[in-house]
């Protein structure tokens, strides 16, 4: 459940804060007051793009003021900083503020809530409390989940699973065929259809990929020779070179060895000089005379001995040093030959790992790789009767797949059909008939399937049914959408639903069905709705006015909450005409008993 929304420094708003209540939350307000940012600054908290919007009225400057999210293909995210090209923030910046902040405070009390930021590896504070802020800067914003940033992206994913936002773009959403497909699967039996979706994934990519193998094996038979000579020439190289694993590092090691013989020689001789016992003045000499003098004289003191045998040690290791540098000197003896062999070898081994790009290892893995495409080139027409027969394979089992989800589609049409026809007579379509066409094409499959999935409606008796972008007009869209939104709030865990212009086109008793609806609704979710109609104001639970106010000579926007008296004036104004008289309020009082009684029956 949304607890609170608060924002500051965006647009108009200088500072507000919304605490939200269980059931029908409404927000009301005069046209131009700012409905549209409250909307804006929930779906900019989601992650979405920012974008302000400014009317105005007779080229007489700002009227009215709207901020839209979005996603965008320009937008992009770096350790929870997000960065927009092209799109200076600096418009939706309230005048004289730095930043702007806006944040959300849910209470996450569903399984599958707290299952979604486990999954995310969130914090959760204390009680269920989690905090989504965002805080906007001219070139950037940085978003936040409990304090730790994070991604649009993250933030977006988890949006999906804690409220359901539905506006404009979303109800014109069904205007567009391509769209129906989707909203069905939505629907759906989704375990078992996300299950044959994620093996048609699979199967198509490999259908396409053995597509894409016979299609880069149909070359002429010229080239297929041209080829096999290549292969052939490359194939016997490697088995000539005889490559070792390792090889070319031992062969760069002895050829540096041999290479530099001369000077190595050179400093071991002199090594060997003055570490040996060959003259008077080298080490080993030195110190045995020296280990001679002190055992000479251990008996005058048994303390000698000590420093007597720790000598002997340095002697015995320094002779050992010197044995080894003689062996060392002795296996410097080559002849010019190996040198030359070596050196030959070292080249042949650079000149293959520098053909081909790799070391001796991948070169002779490359080896078995040319082997296997030769083979394939010289039995060239069974391995392509092989391979037509495995695309043919593969694609009559993508087809299985495909009918098995297309049958699941019309179960889920059929289904659905009905559900729409008795929520839509509930929201004043009383000859109203729907229904969902799946239309197969085993010509035009892809990872979705190979259905094509149309709405089809004819809202008055007499009418023929026709895809719902042929029919529907603004009023009608909105109560199939709300039609959608009733259904699919049945089969989800979402605790929130946020509806802005579910109104739009609807007035007199249809505008009363939808708000029952809504007031439905309440019974499992959380709601909230932006409106300007009377009859769906009167179902509120809570009540929040929005309004416009000029301070220190600064047009600000202001929220407020309203009591049962303050509501009841709101409704009374949304009724009447520009002065509110003692009918109309009799009327909102009217209309305010008729709610409670409706709320109480859909609640029991």
């Amino acid at each position: 459940m949304l607890l609170s929304l608060n924002v500051k420094n965006l647009a108009l708003i200088e500072e507000a804060e919304v605490f939200f209540e269980p059931g029908l939350n409404i927000l009301t307000g005069e046209t131009g007051a700012g409905k549209s940012i409250i909307l804006g600054s929930i779906n900019l908290a989601l992650g979405e793009k920012i974008e302000l919007v400014e009317k105005s009225q007779g080229g007489k400057g700002r009227a009215n003021t709207q901020i839209h999210a979005s996603q965008s293909q320009g937008e992009q995210t770096y350790a929870g900083q997000t960065q927009v090209s092209g799109q200076p923030r600096r418009g939706i910046i309230r005048s004289g503020a730095e930043y702007a902040t806006v944040s959300l405070t849910f209470v996450i009390d569903r399984p599958e809530q707290r299952a979604a930021v486990a999954a995310m590896d969130l914090p959760l504070g204390e009680d269920g409390i989690l905090v989504i802020s965002r805080r906007i800067m001219p070139n950037r914003s940085v978003m936040k989940i409990n304090g730790e940033s994070v991604s649009a992206a993250e933030v977006r994913t988890l949006a999906a699973a804690l409220l359901d936002i539905h506006g404009q773009h979303e109800r014109h959403s069904l205007l567009k065929v391509a769209n129906h497909r989707e909203i069905l699967d939505d629907l759906g039996q989704k375990d078992e259809l996300f299950a044959l979706k994620d093996s048609l994934r699979t199967s198509v990519r490999e259908y396409n990929e053995l597509c894409r193998e016979l299609n880069h094996e149909s070359t002429s038979e010229s080239a297929r020779q041209r080829e096999i000579k290549l292969l052939e020439h490359e194939i016997n190289e490697i088995e000539q070179a005889a490559l070792i694993i390792g090889e070319d590092e031992q062969c760069e090691k002895d050829w540096r060895k041999m290479a530099n013989a001369g000077k190595l020689r050179e400093v071991l001789g002199n090594t060997h000089n003055v570490t040996g016992y060959d003259s008077e003045a080298s080490a080993g000499a030195a110190i045995g005379r020296v280990l001679k003098e002190v055992m000479s004289v251990t008996g005058d003191d048994e303390e000698l001995s000590n420093l007597a045998a720790q000598l002997s040690d340095i002697d015995t290791l320094l002779n050992d040093f010197n044995h080894s540098v003689t062996a060392y000197m002795a296996g410097l003896e080559f002849d010019e030959r190996t040198l030359i062999a070596t050196e030959s070898r070292l080249n042949q081994l650079n000149h293959l790992k520098t053909k081909y790009h790799t070391d001796i290892a991948g070169i002779l893995t490359l080896k078995e790789e040319k082997e296997s495409r030769l083979t394939i080139l010289l039995d060239y027409e069974n391995y392509r009767a092989g391979l037509e027969e495995r695309c043919e394979g593969k694609k009559a089992q993508v087809l299985d797949i495909c009918r098995e989800i297309s049958l699941l589609r019309t179960q889920t049409g059929k289904t659905l059909a009905l559900q729409m026809q008795t929520a839509l007579r509930e929201l004043s379509f009383a000859d109203v008939r729907f229904e969902v066409t799946v239309t197969p094409d085993e010509e035009s499959f892809s990872a979705d399937g190979y259905d094509q999935v149309t709405f089809m409606i004819a809202p008055n008796l007499g009418e023929e049914l026709r895809s719902l972008h042929q029919v529907a007009s603004g009023g009608e869209l909105s109560r199939v959408m709300l039609a959608l939104k009733t259904i699919k709030a049945g089969i989800e865990s979402k605790g929130t639903l946020l509806f802005d212009e579910i109104d739009a086109g609807i007035s007199g008793k249809t505008a009363w069905k939808i708000a029952e609806r809504l007031a439905a609704l309440t019974a499992a979710h959380q709601v909230i709705c932006i409106t300007h109609l009377p009859q769906i104001a009167a179902m509120a639970d809570t009540h929040f006015a929005i309004r416009k106010e000029v301070k220190n000579e600064r047009t600000v926007t202001l929220i407020d909450s309203l009591d049962d008296e303050e509501s009841l004036a709101e409704l009374a104004r949304l009724l009447g005409t520009e002065a509110v008289t003692s009918a109309v309020t009799e009327n909102a009082k009217e209309m305010k008993a008729a709610a409670r009684k409706v709320k109480s029956e859909v609640r029991e």
